[in-house]
């Protein structure tokens, strides 16, 4: 079986869970609420972020919780879903989709960040993305 692309990924439907933790994890505690986003609404919140602006991943996983009532968001769903994102988009570019039509991934993911250094793109790619925006 071929092994599926970042855009088949990201394609695939999910809904939203919202798990009552009954143990201390990633700054929950037992009984608060813990969402586990989707590769959509993921990809929705990067392609919301204002050309020329930033944030970084604790924020919206921040903001995604409270949208949602929830005391926090899965850290390692959400990391997996913006690679997910990322990836997607770099295989767009690939394809020669233009930059502008893409996830802006490079909103949320600096060179610095380790999961930069497992994307198919040099790292100073991400830089000169932001500095671009930046100006």
């Amino acid at each position: 079986m071929p092994k599926k692309t970042a855009r088949e990924k990201l394609a695939v439907k999910k809904d939203i869970k919202k798990v009552v933790m009954d143990k201390a994890w990633a700054g929950m505690q037992p009984g608060d609420k813990m969402l586990v986003a989707t590769p959509q609404i993921v990809d929705a919140y990067i392609r919301g972020i204002p050309h020329g602006k930033t944030e970084t991943i604790p924020e919206m996983r921040d903001a995604l919780a409270a949208a949602e009532a929830c005391s926090g968001t899965c850290p390692m769903s959400t990391a997996i879903f913006v690679r997910m994102v990322a990836e997607a988009a770099l295989e767009d570019i690939a394809d020669g989709k233009p930059v502008s039509e893409v996830s802006p991934f490079w909103r949320m993911i600096t060179s610095k960040d380790k999961m930069a250094m497992k994307l198919n793109v040099d790292p100073a790619w991400i830089d000169e993305q932001r500095a671009l925006e930046a100006s």
